[in-house]
């Protein structure tokens, strides 16, 4: 098997604001930007939109980035995570992996300012580049697995 085993998949990064989104090519090789979805403080993950936009993009299945702390231990956000893809896989079908997302939005943010950005009034560009990072990495480990 190879990275096209993931094939055209949708990232999910999660956020407390927004929730970063980003899109596999059809052979499983290069992970874009597609944008966030807006998420009201204090209140559920906007499964339904989630899922809508997964059924637009022609998404085969999610990448759920997974909060661990500095010690790689799961918490609140972790958990928040889990059932994220659980319940994806319960209404769509589609399977739903969880990849460690420690350091996506870091490494979207030094992306971004190599190439002469600012996130400055771009909080949703940069949690969807969060988002791309975190899904090149999953493709990635399903190559090096596969390989």
């Amino acid at each position: 098997m190879s990275s096209a085993a993931l094939g055209r998949w949708m990232a999910i990064d999660l956020g407390d604001r927004r929730i970063g989104l980003a899109l596999a090519d059809p052979t499983g090789t290069i992970a874009s930007p597609v944008g966030f979805i807006t998420r009201r403080s204090g209140h559920r993950v906007p499964l339904t939109a989630l899922i809508n936009k997964a059924v637009e993009l022609e998404a085969k299945g999610f990448v759920v980035g997974l909060p661990l702390d500095g010690r790689g231990e799961e918490g609140l956000r972790a958990l928040e995570a889990r059932r994220l893809a659980e319940e994806l896989m319960k209404r769509t079908g589609m399977d739903a992996r969880l990849v460690d997302e420690r350091f996506t939005t870091t490494a979207a943010m030094r992306a971004i300012k190599l190439l002469g950005g600012s996130t400055r009034g771009r909080k949703g560009d940069l949690d969807s580049v969060a988002a791309t990072v975190l899904l090149q990495f999953a493709l990635q480990i399903e190559e090096r697995q596969h390989e």
